[in-house]
């Protein structure tokens, strides 16, 4: 019996990562197969701010990307080249064209009370293909939904460095500081402060990830019970975000459909800096920095300091160096005669989170011999 290919999930850089500020790591959007079902969702970067949503077209049998304004609650089809095609987190799987569970959603014996987490664990639960993690599409209609759009949401190096385990960072609720809208057939049903109405928009297609662990931080806040990360647009493509299914406004009115996507395989993509090719030569220092990662990196620092002097630190910007590449650098270093020892370091605050065994690349000691 010739075995079934499972779905493959890729997750470039982690949810856990990008809430403690690793925002100098970009996947660009041509780099994401979208054609057939994939699943996926994703944040854009800090500068314009906003939510991934993968929507599947079977008219034309293709996945389109869609960003959502966190000014707005708008949105638009992502493209290469419009502005905001790279992103420092986004997953997506393998085509998962007919490869998912469609969930008998009577069989659930659901009840009123019943978030939409409730029935995707319950429809999990029902399932004989067990998996860690697992693709989730589902076309709702709401009561009333509160939707958070991605603005602040990667908080900034300072809580990296003054705190520490897994939820580093992530307070009680990330989304508490992001920016809320209330989907409703009316501005007043129940909105509280500091949720804004956008109109009456209650019929939603979304997709998002289940993990069954989510201290991982793999596609979900690594907080206990934070199972569910969805995201979604509005079936008339005027709305979209991450659907805050967890808020006390939100409201299901009903599930019309749920298919769920076993995870078969998971493979993780990061950067990984380094520093080669150093050579000092008649008062020039030599060096190559180099992307041997999978994502694009930018605005990263670089060091070059003679003897341990800070004093005579030279430092240097890198705008941005996509994964595979490499560039050239050449610094004049005035040093009495005599031996030196200079230390050539790239990310040296530490911008990018890079595990500790692949840092040990980041930088090289070179001894130079002055006449």
């Amino acid at each position: 019996m010739i075995k079934q290919p499972g779905i493959h999930l890729t997750i470039a850089n982690t949810i856990i990562d990008l809430v403690q500020g690793d925002i100098k790591e970009h996947l660009p959007v041509a780099r994401i197969p979208l054609r057939g079902d994939i699943l996926g969702l994703g944040t854009t970067t800090s500068i314009d701010n906003g939510e991934l949503m993968f929507v599947y077209d079977e008219s034309d049998a293709e996945t389109d990307i869609f960003k959502c304004h966190a000014n707005t609650g708008g949105i638009h089809k992502v493209c290469p080249g419009d502005g905001s095609d790279h992103f420092p987190y986004v997953c997506f799987s393998s085509d998962a064209t007919d490869m998912g569970y469609s969930i008998d959603l009577l069989s659930l014996n659901s009840n009123s009370d019943w978030r939409l987490a409730d029935w995707v664990a319950a429809a999990i639960d029902g399932l004989d293909k067990p998996a860690d993690l697992y693709g989730v599409r589902a076309k709702c209609q709401w009561d009333d939904l509160v939707i958070t759009v991605a603005s602040k949401l990667c908080l900034n190096q300072g809580s990296r460095n003054t705190n520490s385990g897994p939820t580093a960072g992530l307070g009680s609720s990330v989304y508490d500081s992001l920016q809320h809208y209330l989907l409703s057939d009316k501005p007043s049903s129940g909105t509280e402060a500091g949720i804004q109405y956008l109109g009456d928009a209650l019929d939603w297609d979304c997709c998002g990830f289940f993990d069954t662990q989510p201290e991982k931080g793999r596609v979900t806040v690594a907080q206990a019970g934070a199972n569910l990360h969805i995201h979604g647009v509005s079936v008339d493509h005027r709305y979209g975000g991450h659907l805050h299914h967890e808020h006390s406004c939100t409201r299901v009115l009903r599930v019309d459909e749920l298919v769920i996507y076993p995870i078969e395989t998971i493979n993780q993509l990061g950067s990984d800096l380094a520093i080669t090719d150093v050579d000092f030569d008649a008062g020039t220092l030599h060096f190559r920095v180099s992307n041997c990662g999978a994502m694009d990196v930018s605005d990263i620092g670089i060091d070059v300091v003679p003897d341990n002097r800070y004093s005579e630190r030279q430092y240097l910007r890198l705008p941005w160096l996509a994964a595979g590449e490499s560039e050239n650098f050449t610094v004049v270093l005035s040093l009495t005669s005599g031996v030196h020892q200079v230390l050539v370091a790239v990310d040296p605050s530490g911008d990018i989170i890079e595990p500790q065994e692949d840092r040990k690349n980041n930088q090289v000691y070179l001894d130079c011999v002055v006449d």
